[in-house]
């Protein structure tokens, strides 16, 4: 497995796609890990010992190893923004041309 305790990752399939999470436990068996925050379910627990009250409590619940992966943040967001940029740089150079052009001919 790619995928280490203590590792940040996304969802990439699923309910909770889109969500990020640091590992908290590999199972190796299941091919599944549990995620902070992520693939939270509620458990409904009746009243013994432990738990005088009872209630209903949120746990997270293991994801497929494959429905993850691992998150590298700093490197790709920095060079989708230069691409952006270079982008809207172009278009709008493209617009004033053709609108100078559009001028001369109708005032000709």
């Amino acid at each position: 497995m790619k995928v280490k305790v203590g590792d940040n990752v996304r969802v990439i399939a699923g309910s909770n796609k889109g969500k990020e999470g640091k590992v908290l436990k590999v199972l190796r068996k299941e091919n599944k890990i549990l995620i902070d925050g992520v693939n939270i379910i509620k458990k409904h627990v009746k009243p013994n010992r432990e738990n005088e009250s009872g209630g209903i409590l949120e746990t997270e619940a293991p994801i497929h190893i494959s429905n993850v992966k691992v998150a590298k943040e700093a490197k790709k967001e920095t060079k989708k923004e230069v691409k952006k940029e270079t982008k809207k740089e172009v278009k709008e150079t493209k617009a004033k041309k053709t609108s100078k052009k559009k001028e001369e001919k109708e005032s000709k």
